[in-house]
Formats: C-alpha cells, sequence, structure tokens
C-alpha cells in the first residue's frame, strides 16, 4: 500500500510542475485534465504526508523513552505516544479507503428507465410511486430532474418512465438502485384485501458524452410515427414520435414525449448514447468480476434487490440484509440511511479485495 501512496505522491508533483508550465496553460483541454486528476490526488497526498508526519514524530518519541526522563517528562511522552499511535491508526484506515479503486462514473448524471414489471396495473401503480420516491430523493439531494419520456396506463400508473437526474456526484448514489424492486400490499382493486405481490424494474445508467461512443448514423434505423397515449388514443396528430435502432447492438429508444420530432430525436440519441456505453461498461466490468471471481458494486439487474412491505411498514434491502422500519420516510425520499449503508458494503467489498492484491 505504501509503494503506491509513494507513487500517488510523485505523480502529484509531477502535475504541480506541469500545471505552471506556460506550454500547458495555454493548451485549455490538457490543462483542464491535468487540474481534474491533480483535484483528485490532493487529499490523498495530504493525508500521506500528515501519516509521515505523525510517524515520523511517533519514531521520535519511541527514542525519548529510552532516554532517562524524570517521571513528569516519561508521563508527558508516553501520554504524546498514544495519541500519535492513535492518530497513525487513523490515517492508516482513511488512506486505505483513498486507495480504493473508485468508479470512474461516480461522478456523472444519470438516465434512470423505471418499468412494471410482474402485477399488471400494480405493478405500474408501484413503477409510479418508484419515480415519486426518486423525485423526492433528487429534491432533497439538490438535484434536477427531467421526465424523457412517459408511457402511463390511464390509471395515475406507468409501463415505462425514462427520467434524466443531473447534479454532483448522482451516478455514486442512484447506480445501486439497478435491480427488481417488489412491493407486498394490499393493491385498491382488491376487495377481500388480500395482500399482493408485484414488481417494478430500475435501470440506472450514466451519461454518456458525445466523445465517448462513437455511433456511426448509418447504423442507425429511424422510424417517425404518430405519438399515442393510454388506451391508443391520439394525442398529437402529426407524426413527432421517434424510434431509433442501433442495429450493430440491437438497442431499441422510442421517444414521444414532445409535440416536436426534433426534440424526441434529440432526447432518444441522448438515451441511446447511454445504453450503448453502459452495454460496453456493463460486459468490461462483468469480465473483470469474472476474473476476480467475485462482483463488486450493484450485481444482475434481473436481481431482486429490495422489497417494499406496506402492511408491515417495512423496506429490506436484500443485498446487505438491511431492514428499516420506514415506509413511510423512505417513499417520501429518505433513502440517505439505505444509501449510506451500501456505500460502506460497496467499501468492504472494495477493501477486502484491496487486501487480497496486496
Amino acid at each position: 500500500m505504501f509503494d503506491r501512496l509513494e507513487e500517488v505522491a510523485i505523480r502529484y508533483d509531477e502535475l504541480n510542475e506541469l500545471l505552471s508550465d506556460p506550454q500547458v496553460i495555454s493548451d485549455t483541454d490538457r490543462f483542464m485534465k491535468l487540474s481534474k486528476e491533480e483535484s483528485d490526488l490532493r487529499e490523498t497526498v495530504a493525508s500521506f504526508r500528515k501519516y509521515q508526519e505523525v510517524t515520523s514524530e511517533l519514531e521520535d518519541t519511541e527514542e525519548m523513552l529510552k532516554e532517562s526522563l524524570d517521571s513528569e517528562m516519561e508521563e508527558l511522552a508516553k501520554e504524546e505516544r498514544k495519541s500519535l499511535i492513535q492518530e497513525k491508526e487513523r490515517l492508516e484506515e482513511q488512506l486505505k479507503i483513498m486507495l480504493l479503486p473508485k468508479d470512474e462514473n461516480d461522478e456523472r448524471n444519470v438516465i434512470m428507465e423505471i418499468r412494471g414489471a410482474a402485477g399488471g396495473d400494480e405493478a405500474q401503480l408501484f413503477a409510479s410511486d418508484l419515480f415519486d420516491m426518486y423525485q423526492k430523493y433528487a429534491d432533497n439531494e439538490g438535484w434536477k430532474t427531467e421526465v424523457l419520456d412517459a408511457n402511463s396506463n390511464g390509471i395515475g400508473g406507468y409501463k415505462e418512465i425514462t427520467l434524466m437526474i443531473t447534479g454532483t456526484n448522482v451516478y455514486s448514489k442512484l447506480k445501486f438502485e439497478n435491480g427488481a424492486h417488489r412491493v407486498q400490499r394490499v393493491p385498491q382493486t382488491e376487495s377481500q384485501g388480500r395482500i399482493h405481490t408485484s414488481t417494478a424494474t430500475v435501470v440506472v445508467m450514466p451519461e454518456a458524452e458525445d466523445v465517448e461512443v462513437d455511433i456511426d448514423e448509418n447504423d442507425i434505423r429511424v422510424d417517425i410515427y404518430h405519438a399515442s397515449g393510454a388506451g391508443g388514443q391520439h394525442v398529437n396528430k402529426t407524426a413527432s414520435a421517434v424510434r431509433l435502432t442501433h442495429e450493430p447492438t440491437g438497442i431499441v429508444v422510442a421517444m414521444q414525449d414532445e409535440r416536436s420530432q426534433l426534440k424526441n430525436r434529440e432526447k432518444a440519441m441522448k438515451v441511446l448514447r447511454s445504453r450503448i456505453y453502459d452495454k460496453i461498461t456493463t460486459e468490461a466490468q462483468a469480465e473483470v468480476d469474472a476474473e476476480r471471481k467475485s462482483a463488486v458494486g450493484t450485481g444482475d439487474r434481473s436481481e431482486r434487490i429490495r422489497t417494499y412491505n406496506y402492511p408491515q411498514s417495512r423496506v429490506t434491502d436484500h443485498r446487505i440484509n438491511l431492514t428499516i422500519q420506514k415506509l413511510d420516510q423512505i417513499l417520501s425520499g429518505k433513502l440517505g440511511e439505505i444509501i449510506d449503508a451500501l456505500l460502506i458494503w460497496e467499501q468492504s467489498q472494495k477493501m477486502e479485495q484491496l487486501k487480497n492484491e496486496y
């Protein structure tokens, strides 16, 4: 671990020299890239240098205790040694976390897709509840949400809804929401009070930039058609709905939320680009996980990750065996307790891998 920290410190010093070079300063793109790298390393290097200082002070204190000291000085030196040992251990743990592999997508905005799955109308109503939950959570975090497309069922539910969430470190927190969410409750249409189980699926994709996904326009088949609402009635008399098919991957994106064909196409391209980027990165991560024999992150998207039990006001995250008796709070967007627990779980998984590597 300390060899790695030495390398990081050397690289940090190199970056500071480069950032004062007039040629680098005049190259805006390079300067911004190096500034970002320097910023990412700054806290780690500061903690490492503090660790080195504390280690040096501890060695001096140990040497002092080997000398003949009066009782008062010896007592002070022992107290200092105790304090320095505690600080050294704290910094060691902090540095271990700082060295953990970072997900390059953590700082990105996300495109989220929520679909009603097993359970018909009840599943689609639950998809609407999940949408409300994430929208409130985004508001609590100071993020912005934009609905890109929505396919409602006419009774307040969603067959599918796609939204973009923008802000600071959005993907780092919402990536854990990938998977199947299960609800257990009595549907409004249930006359005999029986509890039904339904599911909705959530997909969270990091937003992809144009330069990251090279899409050949010749690989995209474009279909234009009339937008329609629930029950099939036409809500737009012009052919404004757009369906894009990326033939190499088979990925299809349809967008009809806007009245403008151009706007629908722009939104569809944004989603298509993110889906392709997500497919590429997911496949690459699967190869790494297979080599390591263990997966770190969000898991298989078909996996049931969480249960929302209304009769018992209980929410259970099955990945970390966490149960919280605060269903109303969770649905009102207070997801912090669950997401913080998942972040700690992710760190512990990565720590175990780091330990094995070193």
